[in-house]
């Protein structure tokens, strides 16, 4: 059980769908003092992703909700949403779950949802997002960080790291030096909000008050 002192923290519920590298990372800057937050929890959509190990092993509850079980989108959406909101979040954290979410859900938490993109969106939205770039002779590539709303990897973002496109890389290659770069920017994403220093305001990033005309750029 959390003590008086954790549950005074900002609470935060992770969601997953495989191996959870991203909740590792978030777990390390909770437990290392950085990121001054609780992760209240940690849901997964399949029984067999990794993360609910990385969870169970800091003492985090891990819950699985099996997609497969419900039969519409939305049924699974709701009952994800009541599970979610019985540990009462503050924020909600996309760390690689692999699910288009309805816009109820989204709607539900708005402003206070976070997702991480292997891109710099708004370009490649989606899947595949190395292989294209590879494909379409990229220089550049990167991850952002963004607020979630009902479009598809198109909610406002709130920072990005680039990376080079080398003529060597390989879709793995490229993948890897992307996912450094996730394991930067999420947390300091993360403190940001539980600090109170980041919201979103009329569909617009405000942070420290100001409203960002540009992502926050975090430079490989």
């Amino acid at each position: 059980m959390p003590t008086e002192t954790q549950t005074a923290l900002p609470a935060v519920v992770v969601l997953i769908s495989g191996n959870g590298s991203n909740l590792q990372v978030l777990i390390d800057a909770v437990q290392t003092g950085r990121v001054h937050a609780r992760i209240a929890a940690v849901i997964s959509n399949r029984p067999d992703a990794y993360g609910l190990q990385r969870a169970t092993a800091a003492g985090i509850p891990a819950e699985m909700l099996d997609h497969t079980c419900f039969d519409s989108r939305e049924a699974f959406d709701q009952a994800l949403q009541e599970r979610i909101d019985s540990f009462q979040p503050d924020l909600v954290v996309l760390a690689g779950f692999m699910r288009i979410l309805t816009p109820a859900f989204v709607t539900h938490y708005t402003g206070r949802m976070l997702n991480i993109h292997p891109s710099l969106l708004p370009l490649y939205k989606g899947i595949h997002t190395h292989r294209r770039v590879l494909e379409d002779g990229g220089s550049e590539h990167g991850v952002s960080v963004h607020f979630v709303t009902p479009e598809l990897d198109g909610g406002p973002v709130i920072m990005q790291a680039k990376v080079p496109v080398l003529p060597s890389d390989t879709e793995e290659s490229l993948a890897q030096r992307v996912h450094v770069q996730e394991h930067v920017i999420y947390p300091r994403v993360v403190k940001w909000f539980v600090e109170g220093r980041l919201k979103l305001v009329n569909n617009q990033v405000v942070l420290d008050g100001s409203v960002l005309t540009h992502p926050a750029l975090h430079m490989a």
